[in-house]
């Protein structure tokens, strides 16, 4: 029966008999614990609503920012100007710093660059096959 109860979302177990305020306590925890859920998948949600609205070449920016490489070379690969490069990515995805830019692309499991992605097709052949 705790098995089951596990599998249906069970947080908590209280054993017979229990006082009420265990009781209290464990439903607040769920709570707590629900709030905190609903408020991480809002804010993904708000980070992939901002990442989809990058264009494939914002994204190829905010995947070379990411990856460490300088403005400078972003830049010279894209045609842009280096102030171009830094405010593309980092204006529409509301990033304050470029930690913010590495954590974002970190909590969206974005690939780094060079990785294939299931629904682009890409294949890395600058890497030997294993």
């Amino acid at each position: 029966m705790s098995v089951e109860a596990m599998k249906a979302g069970a947080i908590e177990f209280l054993t017979k008999p229990f006082r009420e305020q265990d009781l209290l306590d464990a439903i607040r925890q769920a709570i707590d614990r629900d709030r905190a859920a609903r408020e991480e998948r809002r804010e993904l949600a708000e980070l992939r609503r901002r990442y989809d609205s990058l264009t494939p070449r914002e994204r190829d920016v905010m995947a070379g920012i990411v990856a460490g490489l300088l403005n400078k070379q972003i830049a010279a690969e894209f045609g842009a100007s280096e102030v171009t490069v830094k405010e593309q990515a980092m204006l529409k995805m509301q990033a304050g710093s470029l930690a913010d830019l590495v954590r974002t692309a970190a909590r969206l499991r974005i690939p780094p660059p060079g990785v294939a992605r299931p629904h682009q097709g890409r294949v890395d052949t600058s890497r030997p096959a294993n």
